[in-house]
């Protein structure tokens, strides 16, 4: 993994040099200084407040709320600058709650968020991150817009449909199920030219058959998480068609039993087939090797073939393709816990596997640091614009902060 050191104004001036005006860039300079800043909140005014002769809070607010330059173009030169630094192994696709007391802000509405751990009312920001073992960064974003907030959804809300214009959400901008935001910021990020040909999420998206099915259209390789209830054919399973009585339509191939939970096939394998795997050591002190806690578990690993109606559909009157289940089975756990999909290659070894499943713990930290120490969710304006400036930045913070943390010697890591 390779690192140059840069300090902020350098860096500042590599990530907005598409804005079309000096005065863009200089405030984006000033906003990026006022999130690295300690403090509490990250919203405009307490920003301005701590920023002392550069305070102005009112060039701050019309900067990130209003004024006219594209996000892309600075997500765009953010994954240039960071892939050669992170040398990513994978594409971790996520999202995350922004809660919100009122119902004002664009795309605001009740809905679940692992945030809260419930429904409520909330934003959800839909994101892309390059990860390798080392280090990780988002960038690239979308705000997940409710059907209540979409015209043409048999579900709209005529309130919130009203407030679209003000929250100044694009006419274009419709309902996209949060796996196909996935997959559009999948394609956006290629069209970068960045090529990661590996895909990691968890089972909000490893759930839906369809998104799977796009990573495989596109030649990617993934991990994904998916529930308990996900049913399958055991490998060695094969359709046989019945015999044709000569009435109606010839039958077409079918399995002649039905398809079994995830759950249930890891459990027929036995608890004996789990084997031990110490996928990375953690931050916390522990017994490691370098004095670490070890992040170990069991884990179980099949050939199997993924059921549905979507993968029936993709694959008429043939055979299931084979893929891979990890489950892990903890010792002191009467059955698995956690289940993991993939279409990684047959000889694919168990701790590769399991390794690439629990890279997932990249994005709930570049979360935890982009929520706790730089604002990600303390944006108080109310656009659609806004939003994605806001997280764009917040992002720009965060990758400063992975290289100054890659470029420092172990003594000032140590003491840090």
């Amino acid at each position: 993994m390779a690192a140059v050191r840069c300090d902020l104004e350098d860096f500042a001036a590599e990530m907005f040099e598409p804005f079309a005006r000096v005065d863009q860039r200089r405030w984006g300079a000033v906003y990026l200084r006022g999130l690295l800043q300690d403090g509490g909140r990250k919203s405009v005014e307490p920003m301005a407040a701590r920023l002392g002769e550069d305070g102005n809070r009112q060039a701050l607010a019309h900067f990130v709320t209003s004024s006219p330059w594209d996000a892309v173009h600075v997500r765009a030169r953010l994954a240039w600058r960071m892939q050669p630094v992170i040398e990513p192994t994978a594409l971790i696709v996520d999202d995350t709650g922004f809660l919100k007391d009122g119902d004002a802000s664009a795309c605001v509405t009740r809905q679940y968020t692992g945030t809260a751990g419930k429904v409520t009312n909330c934003q959800t920001g839909v994101s892309l991150h390059l990860a390798s073992n080392g280090a990780s960064a988002a960038v690239n974003w979308r705000l997940f817009l409710p059907e209540s907030w979409d015209p043409a959804s048999p579900k709209a809300d005529p309130v919130k449909v009203a407030r679209r214009t003000k929250c100044a959400i694009p006419a274009e901008v419709g309902h996209v199920e949060k796996w196909q935001l996935a997959l559009d910021m999948i394609d956006e990020t290629r069209s970068w030219g960045i090529e990661v040909p590996q895909v990691i999420a968890d089972g909000g998206y490893g759930d839906t058959a369809v998104f799977r099915l796009g990573l495989e259209e596109r030649g990617l390789d993934y991990v994904v998480g998916i529930s308990t209830t996900t049913t399958a054919q055991p490998e060695d399973a094969r359709p046989g068609t019945p015999p044709y009585t000569g009435r109606g339509r010839r039958p077409v191939p079918a399995y002649p039993e039905p398809a079994q939970t995830v759950k249930n096939l890891v459990i027929a394998a036995g608890k004996s087939s789990a084997r031990p795997v110490q996928w990375r050591e953690g931050s916390r002190p522990g017994s490691g090797r370098s004095g670490h806690k070890r992040m170990y578990s069991r884990f179980v690993a099949l050939r199997i073939r993924p059921a549905g109606r979507e993968i029936r559909k993709a694959t008429p009157g043939a055979e299931l393709p084979v893929r891979w289940l990890l489950a892990e089975w903890p010792a002191d756990q009467d059955e698995p816990v956690q289940f993991w999909l993939s279409n990684l290659p047959e000889h694919t070894p168990l701790p590769v596997l399991v390794r690439t499943a629990k890279l997932r713990w990249r994005i709930e930290n570049d979360y935890r640091e982009m929520k706790q120490a730089l604002g990600l969710a303390h944006f108080e304006g109310r656009t659609w614009p806004g939003w994605h400036h806001h997280v764009t930045l917040v992002s720009v913070a965060h990758a400063f902060c992975t290289l100054q943390r890659l470029t420092r010697s172990p003594k000032e890591t140590a003491s840090a």
